[in-house]
């Protein structure tokens, strides 16, 4: 579904990624896992179109995004749920959850929408009215990956959604993704929490310093001691 092949890019001249290859197929639940400043977000925005590559290419279901706005990359189904929330502090839940249909005409769809992200997030139906900067972290990044569903994703790009939340809310959104890839939508997972994304995804790649080290099903890395010495906690015997 997606291919990226030999990115490279940067920031004012200080490059940030190295050649990095990744592919995710349909179906499937891809983790990215590595350091702060690895280049994971960096990688994420050139997918979704909000930085240009200076070489090498992305593409969705065979199509090119290298020259692609990034409200076209939605268009096309890919959709990323940005680090650290970001909801409309100023709106309501339902409102923001609109914001997320921005682009779909159909009123009745929408509300169709609506309805499947409140059965996933009830929380998110009781807050409905309530303005998204005065929910906890854990009810933002619930609406987050609700407003990002209101799109109708077909890969879905979410960008380290345990960031600051507590072991017992990561583990439901956690199952939670895991139940979005049963209902047929793809992921690619960026996360520094090592452990609960190897637990989550079905593949995952290790990225350092810009470039891709090691790459194999999940279950193989997180058994693999340097991805536990680096990423686990786990000291070398």
């Amino acid at each position: 579904m997606l291919r990226v092949r030999g990115i490279e890019a940067g920031y004012g001249g200080v490059r940030a990624l190295f050649g990095v290859d990744l592919e995710v197929a349909e179906g499937e639940i891809v983790a990215l896992i590595g350091a702060n400043g690895a280049g994971k977000t960096t990688l994420l925005s050139l997918i979704s179109g909000l930085l240009r590559p200076s070489a090498g290419e992305v593409s969705f279901q065979g199509q090119s995004l290298v020259r692609l706005a990034p409200k076209k990359i939605v268009d096309l189904g890919l959709v990323q749920v940005p680090e650290g929330r970001q909801v409309f502090s100023s709106l309501t839940v339902a409102e923001n959850l609109e914001m997320g249909a921005y682009s779909r005409k159909r009123s009745a769809g929408i509300r169709k929408e609506m309805e499947s992200v409140f059965r996933l997030f009830p929380v998110l139906q009781e807050r409905s009215g309530q303005r998204g900067g005065t929910l906890s972290g854990g009810e933002q990044q619930m609406l987050a990956i609700g407003r990002a569903l209101m799109a109708k994703p077909k890969l879905l790009l979410l960008d380290e959604p345990s960031l600051g939340l507590a072991p017992l809310v990561v583990a439901e959104i956690m199952r939670v993704i895991q139940g979005l890839k049963a209902a047929g939508t793809t992921v690619l997972l960026v996360e520094q929490n090592a452990r609960q994304a190897l637990k989550t995804a079905d593949r995952a790649y290790v990225l350092e310093t810009g470039r891709v080290t090691l790459t194999g099903p999940a279950r193989e890395l997180a058994a693999n001691v340097e991805v536990q010495r680096a990423f686990l906690g786990r000291k070398r015997e």
